[in-house]
């Protein structure tokens, strides 16, 4: 019984301390629309690339970038004032320490906080 626990035990603290990225996954918009009424997906392909950069996650720097990217690419498609409240909302909603599936990082385990990406743990 006492090596079953053991066991047990050196299991679950390989999973925990395993420095592995889920496969990648997008939500759009997340709590946002993808588009207006009119044209139901107009930034979706923004939020997409976002997300792509919140899974992977890195550095706060890195992040800053991603988030002003987003509101870059939704000004770009002609809506200055929507990419404005984008970028408020992921500046607020996207932190790392929130236990949300849109947070900084999201394809890793949780917490993994602001943590410098290697290509080694991207590309397994």
């Amino acid at each position: 019984m006492r090596y079953l626990f053991i066991l047990s035990f050196l299991m679950f603290s390989v999973g925990i301390n395993a420095e592995e990225i889920n496969p990648f996954t997008s939500d759009g918009c997340s709590a946002f629309p993808d588009g207006t009424f009119k044209q139901k997906e107009l930034w979706l392909a923004c939020c997409t690339a976002h997300d792509y950069a919140y899974w992977k996650g890195g550095t706060y720097d890195e992040r800053l970038i991603a988030d002003k990217q987003l509101r870059q690419c939704v000004a770009k498609v002609g809506q200055p004032q929507i990419a404005a409240l984008m970028l408020a909302g992921v500046r607020v909603g996207g932190s790392p320490y929130f236990p949300t599936s849109f947070r900084w990082g999201y394809g890793w385990s949780y917490p993994r906080g602001y943590k410098a990406l290697t290509q080694e743990l991207i590309y397994k």
